[in-house]
């Protein structure tokens, strides 16, 4: 059943806010080939009971707010699950960080480095072009490998040795429809930029919500357009049921404004991604029109007691926790888990020991799927109440993890 407030082996394949789809990755980086590491034992070997964890990240570059946020949930994960000791079944985890700027070259050279030095685990990922180059890597080299808030929906069962921690593209397009209600027969329009970036969200909305039955069209304006006005008439004039926006880059506030000016946030009901709390200044007179489809905020998980604890954690670190902070405390547990059970060295063990597992989360009731290792989680539906510096999202509904489960595909191997 839904909490609604008023007050408060394996699929391939974000749909989010202008700010928010940067930040996942849609756009990925250039390839780098990935292959086996060194090989040979060395520091990262269990000794003394120690286990050690590679922390690959983005400390650096365009998404180093996005990597903090992960970076701290990590630590406050850590602590939570191993009761503040950083041991588990008479190992202690130390982790070490190494920054990919965003990379996926550098985080490919990161991540052979560790496991050469006789890593069996790593984590991280903030961009979607990384996370394509880690996966392969974990699995020529044999390594548990926990994506982070990386969205795209091919990390999703690309192989037996990668899991995720946050949650992917296919979770949110499946939020806005559960805004939609019954897909058949209704009209859909996403309005985006004609760009690469705006030409995968019109085909996974159709992907996603053509294939339940709605009729999905675009109306995609040239990312140099500065007057947004003719785009938003062109939205009312289609009377669609339901407007997906996926906006990236400066001018976000404007095409708001033009939104509202035109009156297509009363006309219909209007979806978006919700980004960090940067980017609530980012709507302004129209945020409180508008409704978000939701991976995370704090308060959003209702103040169970394993948010509490994140919350709570990051804050006494001197930390803001924000969208892609239970992403880090996420991974963590998965790391405790998979330590925990299949012990240190054994990777095959570890992988079995996070299969169809199921755990208390900073969002609610989660579960590592066993056949494609997707999360599968709740995800929210929400309202931005104010505006500018005093814009803050209020909870309007949880949806359950089986109604925006992505659809099953088993990896080969």
């Amino acid at each position: 059943m839904r909490r609604r407030a008023t007050g408060t082996p394996r699929h391939r394949g974000s749909l989010s806010t202008a700010l928010s789809l940067a930040c996942a990755g849609l756009l990925l980086a250039g390839c780098t080939a990935a292959g086996k590491a060194g090989e040979g034992g060395g520091d990262g070997d269990v000794k003394d009971g120690t286990v050690k964890v590679g922390l690959v990240y983005s400390r650096t570059g365009l998404l180093a707010d996005y990597g903090k946020q992960y970076r701290d949930g990590f630590m406050a994960g850590l602590d939570h699950a191993t009761n503040g000791t950083r041991e588990v079944a008479g190992h202690r985890i130390e982790v070490a960080e190494q920054d990919d700027a965003g990379d996926p070259g550098k985080a490919v050279a990161a991540a052979k480095t560790l496991i050469g030095k006789g890593y069996k685990v790593l984590a991280g990922t903030t961009d979607s072009g990384v996370a394509l180059q880690m996966a392969p890597l974990a699995a020529q080299n044999k390594v548990l490998y926990i994506s982070g808030p990386a969205a795209t929906d091919a990390v999703t069962g690309i192989n037996d040795y990668t899991f995720r921690s946050g949650r992917q593209s296919y979770q949110d397009i499946l939020t806005a429809g559960s805004m939609l209600g019954e897909a058949r027969g209704k009209k859909v329009t996403v309005l985006a930029q004609d760009s690469t970036f705006g030409q995968a969200n019109v085909a996974a909305v159709k992907a996603v919500l053509g294939a339940g039955g709605a009729k999905v069209g675009s109306v995609l304006a040239p990312p140099s357009a500065t007057d947004l006005t003719p785009f938003a008439r062109q939205v009312k004039a289609g009377r669609p049921d339901l407007v997906f926006v996926a906006w990236a880059g400066s001018t976000a506030p404007a095409l708001w404004t033009a939104l509202d000016q035109q009156g297509v946030l009363e006309a219909g009901k209007v979806v978006t991604g919700l980004a960090g709390t940067a980017s609530y200044p980012v709507f302004g007179d129209a945020g409180t029109k508008v409704s978000f489809l939701a991976h995370y905020f704090p308060g959003a998980g209702g103040g169970n007691a394993v948010e509490k604890s994140m919350l709570d954690a990051v804050r006494k670190a001197g930390g803001t926790p924000d969208l892609f902070t239970p992403d880090g405390f996420t991974a963590a547990q998965m790391v405790v888990r998979a330590i925990g059970k299949g012990g240190a060295t054994d990777t095959a063990a570890m992988v079995k020991a996070l299969e169809g597992w199921s755990f208390d989360g900073v969002k609610g009731t989660e579960q590592v799927r066993a056949e494609d290792h997707a999360l599968v989680q709740p995800m929210f539906v929400a309202k931005l109440r104010g505006k500018g510096a005093d814009a803050a999202p209020e909870l309007v509904d949880t949806v359950p993890m089986a109604e925006v489960a992505p659809p099953a595909k088993p990896a080969a191997g």
